[in-house]
């Protein structure tokens, strides 16, 4: 004789409001964004981003000083000048911060469980690379902004051309961005320790930057001054200092930049292709870790 029995434990089909594909891209950009910056995590989570951001800060702060105290006409560190001139700031927060966002999960094993719900692996992807370089745009764009603002302030003359200046210079922190972004992610990526995903975010920025270097100071003593130009795509912050000069009327910043507008527009298409290039690239690294 049979002694099963069945139970009306009161389950019941969802029938609320489906939020949709777009909530579910918005909240994992959020939640990026926000292990970025260290926020929903211990305090010291907090520390290294937010340090960065203060120094970050700090010549601008210096600047808006300087143009206030010394009547100047221009302020002392040009708008499109600061991410090169601040670049090894930026590279630390690339490095400390990418493997949070691109490694953390694969590092726990727990990519499966976001692809359990539905959740789009380039949702997955385009939330990871959106997160980084809306905090590396907040990074360099805040102290522009901030010494743009000085400049109204301390009403310095030739207002039009600060403002030109000032949007050109947002334009090329939204390319250091989104370059930095697709870089740093995809190293880290397939670096699930965290320690070694930063020594190799920091490896390929300090490598890439002293083998340019190098080229270009022998292409100059050979006085090949064109040919120095062109190997500053071969590394991130030239790369977009050369679009930012060629194309956006920047003053030079980098030792040397690619002729022309030919040669910004060769940067330009570099920087949509690496950009572009690292969406498939971490399509199919998360993908494979989900299916682990």
């Amino acid at each position: 004789m049979s002694t099963s029995m069945i139970h009306d434990i009161g389950y019941r089909h969802y029938e609320g409001r489906r939020l949709g594909r777009a909530y579910v891209l918005r909240s994992l950009y959020v939640h990026n964004l926000r292990a970025a910056f260290g926020l929903g995590r211990p305090a010291r989570a907090k520390v290294m981003p937010f340090l960065l951001a203060a120094i970050m800060l700090l010549p601008a702060v210096g600047a808006v000083a300087a143009v206030g105290l010394a009547d100047l006409t221009d302020p002392p560190i040009r708008y499109a000048q600061y991410a090169i001139s601040l670049q090894v700031i930026i590279a630390i927060f690339l490095a400390t911060q990418a493997p949070v966002l691109a490694s953390r999960e694969l590092r726990h094993r727990v990519v499966p469980l976001y692809f359990s719900r539905p959740v789009d692996h380039l949702d997955f992807v385009l939330a990871k690379l959106a997160a980084l370089a809306t905090a590396l745009f907040g990074l360099m764009a805040a102290p522009v902004t901030l010494m743009y603002v000085g400049s109204l302030v301390n009403k310095m003359p030739h207002a039009s051309r600060h403002l030109a200046d000032y949007l050109a210079a947002l334009v090329g922190c939204v390319l250091f961005a989104l370059v930095l972004a697709a870089i740093g992610t995809v190293v880290a990526a397939f670096t699930p320790r965290r320690g070694f995903g930063v020594a190799a975010v920091v490896a390929v920025y300090m490598l890439s930057a002293t083998f340019v270097l190098i080229l270009q100071g022998l292409a100059e003593m050979r006085t090949e001054f064109a040919l120095a130009g062109w190997m500053g795509l071969f590394t991130p912050f030239n790369l977009v200092d050369i679009v930012q000069v060629r194309l956006l009327g920047a003053e030079q910043s980098a030792v040397a930049v690619a002729p022309g507008p030919f040669g910004g527009l060769v940067a330009l298409l570099l920087c949509v292709v690496l950009v572009a290039g690292s969406v498939p690239v971490l399509y199919q690294r998360f993908r494979k870790a989900g299916l682990s």
